[in-house]
């Protein structure tokens, strides 16, 4: 007698029933860009359907992120003035800080705020540091990543998510959190963080491309296998209360592997890369948008993903509710 498997999947009610991964709009982040300036709404070019917002328009995103109950945004900051040391980033009257205020004045708890903790979009250079001879100096940096969580928690964020990938950093905001009396608010560690041609569009979005030199120092190498044992190691012994992996799609076995070692919640970030090549593809008419978007979501959380950072999400707040 041969197995015959396909009478699990004989019609939908059995295939709902045998079925064991599942999505949930809870379990999603929506990232959101604010910029300087007013009655600003700019479409990203490479990223079709994402925008920029000036604060004075933000609420627009906010509300129909309300009416598709997605309540997790995590803000980027886009300022109108750089420099050598990236002080728009904890100022506080910098966008994301003044970002942070409206919503909360506006919306109360409606909305998880989580706040993208690095300098690449605030520094002239585009590195995520303080420079020294065209080199980042890991320690020195440390002192002003702390400075932008506390401006972040000062100004009312929820959860801190330091993206810079230097040594230390999650015990050192964790120290200077705890120090200023901000002991509950938690830390989404960029854990493991590879140096990725999937960010192209978000550099883009984010005007945070380097002007010399590239991040494969700090960032991780895709060619090693093991090193980000010790990132995730590191991170939880620092204090990090999330653990992410960044890029998603061509990082399942990844994902996996960080699912089974740990029992912190596993993030995922399903960047613009990832985002932009489905779009254009679906533009096209070359690929089922929504099929296939819903069959990477499900592949992301069957390698062991408990939370998605994802552009799809108000399509896929859409698709669900259908």
């Amino acid at each position: 007698m041969f197995i015959r498997t396909r009478r699990l999947r004989k019609n939908f009610l059995l295939r709902e029933m045998v079925k064991n991964i599942n999505l949930d709009i809870s379990s999603f982040i929506y990232p959101v860009f604010v910029t300087d300036g007013q009655n600003i709404k700019s479409e990203i070019p490479s990223m079709p359907g994402q925008f920029r917002y000036s604060l004075d328009r933000l609420n627009e995103e906010l509300n129909e992120l309300l009416e598709l109950n997605i309540r997790a945004i995590l803000l980027f900051g886009i300022p109108e003035y750089k420099d050598e040391i990236g002080s728009q980033a904890y100022s506080k009257d910098g966008i994301v800080q003044r970002a942070i205020r409206q919503i909360k004045k506006n919306y109360g708890d409606k909305f998880l705020i989580i706040t993208d903790v690095c300098m690449c979009e605030y520094t002239s250079h585009g590195h995520c540091g303080i420079l020294h001879n065209h080199d980042v100096d890991n320690d020195k940096t440390l002192e002003y990543l702390a400075k932008i969580a506390i401006s972040h928690a000062e100004a009312g964020a929820d959860v801190i998510a330091p993206s810079d990938m230097m040594d230390g950093r999650i015990l050192k905001i964790r120290t200077e959190l705890d120090k200023n009396n901000f002991k509950d608010i938690s830390i989404m560690a960029y854990s493991v963080k590879y140096s990725s041609a999937y960010y192209g569009p978000f550099r883009e979005a984010a005007d945070s491309c380097p002007s010399f030199g590239d991040r494969k120092s700090y960032q991780m190498d895709f060619r090693n296998d093991k090193n980000f044992y010790r990132e995730v190691e590191a991170d939880i012994e620092e204090g990090a209360d999330f653990i992410m992996v960044k890029p998603a799609m061509a990082y399942l076995d990844v994902i996996k592997k960080v699912s089974e070692i740990i029992d912190l919640p596993v993030v995922v970030y399903n960047v613009s890369g990832e985002y932009s090549m489905v779009k254009a593809a679906a533009q096209n008419a070359w690929i089922d948008e929504e099929k296939i978007v819903m069959e990477n979501m499900y592949a992301l959380r069957r390698a062991g993903a408990d939370i998605i950072i994802s552009y799809h999400a108000k399509d896929i707040a859409k698709w669900l509710k259908k």
